[in-house]
């Protein structure tokens, strides 16, 4: 019951920020299982929430975003997957927290608006996130900070975010499942649950973008990553 609802939420919540279901779900899955284990049944809810976000949203995605961004996002996904059960650790975890919150600082304070990604910057920037969200299993946080760079209406930004999070699910879920298959099928019920809970809140959870303004909107993302990497942070001192 509580994974239904906790995954209701996060759709929700990702309809509206372009991130939030790994964010949020992983944690709470992680106090029954291990987090490896929880990180790869993740995958498979956010990759169903975010296709049919994707599909709804697909006439907004800004494709020079999406195939300059975009790809190395994908890439560096990909390689951080790739490493994440050798790599995984709270120093890094830390410096990712800190990068949200610096970033969410930014983007509530308006600083962000001084900053734009162009040319090889929206590549590094790209393979960054990328890279950083394979190896902690969270890389929506650290994208939609990354995208709050460039000049995106919020309808853009989310389709745009979730778009690139479609690939990146197609480049890392194949390693998460070919990892931690057997753990995957035992917990098979977990993942339908969370299935339809993402599910549900993602229909919701659109409804609701289309009443908030440009201005609300960027806050509510940037306040969404302060909490998120305040979160990271308690999650490796703790």
């Amino acid at each position: 019951m509580a994974v239904a609802i906790v995954a209701t939420v996060a759709g929700a919540i990702a309809s509206l920020a372009g991130f939030g279901i790994g964010s949020i779900l992983t944690p709470v899955l992680s106090l029954q299982i291990d987090t490896k284990i929880a990180i790869a049944l993740v995958s498979i809810p956010h990759f169903i929430a975010t296709a049919i976000r994707c599909w709804s949203l697909r006439k907004d995605i800004d494709k020079k975003v999406l195939f300059s961004f975009g790809i190395t996002s994908a890439a560096g996904g990909l390689a951080g997957a790739a490493l994440y059960s050798w790599l995984v650790s709270p120093p890094l975890t830390m410096v990712f927290g800190v990068i949200l919150i610096f970033a969410g600082i930014t983007g509530v304070t308006r600083l962000n608006e001084r900053l734009r990604f162009r040319g090889i910057v929206a590549w590094i920037a790209g393979l960054a996130s990328g890279a950083l969200g394979g190896l902690v299993g969270n890389q929506g946080g650290i994208r939609s900070a990354a995208l709050l760079g460039f000049e995106l209406d919020k309808n853009a930004f989310v389709a745009t975010a979730t778009a690139i999070g479609l690939v990146v699910d197609c480049a890392r879920m194949p390693v998460y499942l070919f990892l931690q298959w057997n753990e995957v099928e035992r917990n098979w019920l977990i993942v339908l649950v969370a299935s339809i809970g993402v599910s549900i809140g993602t229909i919701v959870g659109m409804r609701f973008l289309k009443k908030i303004d440009e201005r609300s909107f960027k806050r509510i993302v940037s306040l969404v990553i302060i909490f998120l990497g305040i979160w990271m942070l308690y999650q490796a001192l703790k």
